[in-house]
């Protein structure tokens, strides 16, 4: 396919994701009509970056303090957005969730906090089969595919991509004012409704009192710092569907590579093949990197995708996002842990504790215990402080509404409850109360 927006690239940067683009990809939709996707990849060629350059050297920057112990990341958000779900009132409730949160991390672990939403990118999704329950084409995200269980709903749609990058834009929008107008004391308002109802427990109020005393010192000496400062706040997502992400690729003024869908690109656990597309067209772009790690994961693997995309050893360069399972992460993490960190290579840690502890319950949704949860994050923190290294961040799936999805904490969700308001497009998320109760405990975690 042709694509005259390579042509302000440096020759070896465009001829390098012109060939990652003829490799083999993983877990790309068939569209049926390929003159229908020329055209939609014409005008995303053409469209505004949902992201500048700028914004992405800053994140870079952000993560360099990350893989060298000075920060700690905080990524959340949806499992899967929707184009009908993208509302302000949603988004609003999302980021406030991760700028409380922040506010307990930041204060209680005493470090500061970068702040990456699973959000305006977050449109396409992998699966593990190609049909769903009911035989039909599997729902791939908003960006390829309709979520209603429809023939006609199922037929992969090149425009959706065009759709996507327009919500993105609008999201992106709604983040920067939403972000602009509130301040890291201001995030903190709300904590008495969240113990009241939560039954925390003495710990929680203890923790928010010491809070209070710390805000209400700083006052009284007329000291704000950064608490009266608004945040920042930028955007990751799965650089999965490459019609998508090669579309938004910008140059600056050197010739580099930006993906211009967002700050933070990753690439997951069913795309990460050494020999496959996603990697080689990573290993061109500019952005910060993911990559997903399985408790199947080598560490020789996981030294090899840190040696392609970090050549130059720039730290915050590589995020390793280790998802093994509570019962797994105790033993399959430290040998990558020590690999990885005798090479130099100085990577950004995070642990994502959502994905390798799923069932299935009676009422065939994907259900997960609160515990769990807990149990990965703790196992990853004992592993890294056993080795030395810095426990960098975490990756979660949450929402700001008081949603269902999510077993266990201090409400105490059954599985009966979890019927109630499961309302995700794909995995289950923790609620608002939840991701706070979670911030308190990692908070712990970072003081000891």
């Amino acid at each position: 396919m042709p694509r005259p927006h390579f042509d302000l690239l440096r020759p070896d940067v465009r001829a390098g994701l012109v060939g990652a683009l003829d490799l083999p990809a993983a877990q790309q939709p068939s569209w049926p009509d390929q003159g229908v996707l020329r055209a939609a990849s014409a005008e995303l060629a053409e469209a505004l970056p949902v992201v500048t350059s700028a914004e992405i050297g800053t994140l870079t920057s952000r993560l360099a303090d990350v893989a060298t112990g000075s920060a700690f990341l905080l990524q959340g958000g949806d499992w899967a957005e929707t184009f009908d779900g993208n509302t302000e009132t949603r988004l609003r409730r999302n980021i406030q969730t991760m700028l409380r949160m922040s506010a307990v991390l930041g204060y209680h672990g005493g470090i500061p906090v970068v702040h990456l939403g699973r959000i305006a990118g977050q449109y396409a999704t992998p699966r593990s089969g190609d049909t769903d329950a009911l035989g039909l084409p599997g729902y791939r995200g908003d960006a390829v595919n309709a979520v209603e269980p429809t023939s006609d709903g199922r037929v992969p749609d090149p425009d959706r991509m065009v759709r996507a990058h327009a919500n993105a834009c609008v999201t992106m929008n709604i983040v920067r004012a939403v972000v602009g107008t509130t301040s890291m004391r201001g995030a903190h308002q709300g904590y008495e409704e969240f113990l009241a109802s939560a039954r925390a427990g003495g710990r929680y109020n203890a923790m928010v009192t010491e809070m209070d005393r710390g805000l209400a010192f700083m006052n009284a000496f007329g000291f704000s710092g950064d608490l009266a400062r608004a945040p920042e706040f930028f955007e990751g997502h799965e650089a999965l569907l490459l019609d998508y992400e090669a579309a938004l690729v910008r140059a600056d003024e050197s010739g580099r590579a930006y993906g211009t869908s967002g700050h933070f690109l990753w690439i997951g656990e069913r795309t990460r093949h050494l020999d496959g597309a996603h990697i080689a067209f990573a290993e061109h772009l500019s952005n910060p990197i993911g990559v997903e790690l399985g408790p199947a994961t080598s560490p020789e693997q996981a030294l090899d995708y840190v040696e392609r995309l970090d050549p130059r050893h720039e730290p915050g360069r590589v995020t390793l996002i280790a998802r093994m399972g509570n019962g797994r992460v105790r033993e399959a993490l430290p040998p990558i842990v020590e690999r990885v960190a005798a090479s130099g290579h100085e990577v950004v840690w995070q642990c994502d504790p959502m994905h390798g502890n799923n069932q299935n319950s009676g009422s065939g949704h994907e259900i997960q215990h609160f515990d769990r949860i807990v149990d990965e994050v703790q196992g990853f923190f004992e592993v890294h402080r056993k080795l030395g290294t810095h426990p960098g961040g975490v990756h979660l799936e949450l929402a700001g509404d008081d949603v269902t999805e999510r077993r266990g904490g201090a409400q105490q969700i059954s599985e009966a409850d979890s019927t109630r308001r499961y309302e995700t497009a794909c995995d289950p998320r923790l609620n608002s109360q939840q991701s706070v109760e979670l911030a308190f405990l990692i908070a712990e975690m970072l003081r000891s």
